[in-house]
């Protein structure tokens, strides 16, 4: 599943609140829901509770939610294992020089100072 719908249902299942999640990851509210859709769909259940007066999380929902959590919290500690891994050894720069001569062109460079 995409890194980033896992980001989103986290999101919404913490605020229980699509406007304030969608403002939290910075996102519009209606991406945010397609997004929850887009997992519904994948799944083939629902995750959050339509029919209730506020949003609620549905027991389905609850337990994607653990291993959303999980999945997210493990990619993460890849990542930052990933990186934390030294590189390779330092290359000096070595500047621009001087750019190829071409045949039928001018040298390149100033020009000399004719006396």
């Amino acid at each position: 599943m995409d890194h980033s719908l896992l980001k989103q249902f986290v999101a919404a299942a913490r605020y229980l609140h699509f406007a304030h999640a969608a403002r939290a990851l910075g996102i519009p509210r209606s991406t945010l829901i397609a997004g929850i859709r887009s997992i519904e769909a994948q799944l083939g259940y629902p995750l959050f509770d339509t029919a209730a007066s506020s949003t609620q999380l549905t027991a389905e929902g609850e337990a994607f939610l653990v291993d959303a959590e999980r999945q997210l919290a493990t990619s993460a500690k890849a990542a930052a294992a990933s990186v934390a891994k030294p590189g390779g050894k330092a290359k000096a720069s070595k500047g621009k020089g001087r750019a190829p001569a071409v045949k039928g062109e001018k040298k390149p460079g100033r020009p000399r100072q004719g006396r």
